[in-house]
C-alpha cells in the first residue's frame, strides 16, 4: 500500500458514511484510498431501517452494495486493514496499518483525511446481554421500535435516562416494564408520571438475559424469578474506535464525540470526521448525509488550496 503520489484524500473506516464520503469524492475525480478494519457496529442486527429505498435491508447487503457502487470510480481504491497511526506531514497525512501475516504495516499519504471510525459499545457485565444486542437487546426505536410495537417490552436504565426511555418507547407499546437493576433513582416527580403512565418499575437485580441465538426469552434475577419481555431497550457506554483522532489532537465533545461542524471539520485543519463517531444519531440515514457533506467540504478545500498556489 504504501505510495510515492498522495492520494488526495485517505479516508479511514469503510462503512456508510466512509464510503458516501469516497462516492462523492470519486465522482469529483479524487484519488481517495479507504481502508476499512470489516468492523462495523451493527454488524449483529438483522435490518437496518429509517432509510429511505432500503427499509429492512441487512446491513452486511447495504455495505456489499455500498463497495459494488464505489468500485465503479477508478480513482477509489478500497483496502482491508487496521490503521494504527496517524501523523501530520509537511504537505498532509500519512497513516500506517497494523502488521499482517508476521510482515510490516505498511503506509500511505494524503493531502486531506477523513475519520469515518466508528465507535464500540460498552457491554455491561451481565450474561446473555452482548449476544442479544442488536437483535432483542435495542438501543434505538427510531431503528428498532415499530417491529416490537405493542409487544410486552422492557427498559433497562434508571434515573434520568430510564425516565427519558420509558417516556419516550411508550409511545411504541403500553405494555412497558422499567427494570433498574438495583435501587431506583427516580425523583418523586418523575415516579408520580411513570405511575401515571401505569409504567411498572422493577427494581430487582438482573442475573442473565436469557436468550435463542440473540433472541431474548426471559430476564433472570438473582431471587430466581423471571420477566419475559419480547424486546428490552437499553443505552450503553461507548469509546472511540481508535485512538487516532487523540494521535491528531481533535478534540472530543463531553460526551465523547468527536467535535465538528456541520461539515465534519474537526479543530485539526484538514482532518474531517463523520458517522457515529461524530453524532448520537446512529443511523444509516445520517451516517450517509454526513459523509456527502463532508466529502462536498473536502473537494472545495482541495480546490481552495491549489487555486492558492497559482498565486
Amino acid at each position: 500500500m504504501t505510495n510515492q503520489q498522495p492520494y488526495d484524500v485517505l479516508i479511514i473506516g469503510g462503512s456508510y458514511a466512509g464510503m458516501s464520503a469516497a462516492l462523492v469524492l470519486g465522482r469529483s475525480l479524487r484519488r481517495v484510498l479507504v481502508i476499512d478494519a470489516g468492523q462495523p457496529c451493527n454488524r449483529q442486527t438483522p435490518q437496518s431501517h429509517s432509510f429511505l429505498t432500503r427499509d429492512g435491508e441487512t446491513p452486511a447487503r447495504l455495505s456489499a452494495m455500498a463497495r459494488e457502487q464505489v468500485s465503479h470510480y477508478p480513482t477509489v481504491e478500497v483496502r482491508s486493514g487496521t490503521v494504527t497511526n496517524a501523523e501530520q506531514t509537511p504537505d498532509g497525512f500519512r497513516i500506517t496499518t497494523a502488521p499482517t501475516d508476521g510482515g510490516a504495516g505498511e503506509s500511505a499519504t494524503g493531502r486531506k483525511l477523513l475519520l469515518a471510525t466508528g465507535v464500540v459499545d460498552s457491554m455491561p457485565d451481565l450474561p446473555g446481554f452482548a449476544e442479544c444486542w442488536g437483535r432483542s437487546v435495542l438501543h434505538c426505536p427510531y431503528c428498532h421500535g415499530y417491529e416490537v410495537h405493542g409487544q410486552p417490552l422492557g427498559i433497562l436504565a434508571n434515573g434520568e435516562v430510564g425516565y427519558e426511555m420509558a417516556t419516550l418507547i411508550q409511545q411504541w407499546s403500553r405494555h412497558l416494564t422499567l427494570f433498574t437493576n438495583g435501587p431506583a433513582t427516580f425523583d418523586p416527580a418523575q415516579r408520580q408520571r411513570l405511575d401515571r403512565l401505569q409504567i411498572p418499575i422493577v427494581e430487582k437485580p438482573i442475573a442473565a438475559f436469557d436468550h435463542e441465538a440473540g433472541q431474548l426469552t426471559a430476564l433472570r434475577f438473582t431471587d430466581g424469578s423471571l420477566a419475559q419481555p419480547t424486546a428490552l431497550f437499553a443505552r450503553v457506554p461507548f469509546r472511540q474506535s481508535t485512538d487516532l483522532a487523540t494521535q491528531l489532537g481533535c478534540t472530543l465533545t463531553e460526551n465523547g464525540l468527536l467535535d465538528v461542524t456541520d461539515f465534519g471539520e474537526t479543530n485539526v485543519p484538514g482532518v474531517f470526521a463523520v458517522g457515529d463517531a461524530t453524532t448520537p444519531f446512529r443511523q444509516v440515514a445520517i451516517a450517509v448525509a454526513n459523509g456527502v457533506k463532508a466529502a462536498a467540504w473536502i473537494n472545495r478545500e482541495l480546490l481552495t488550496d491549489d487555486l492558492s498556489r497559482l498565486g
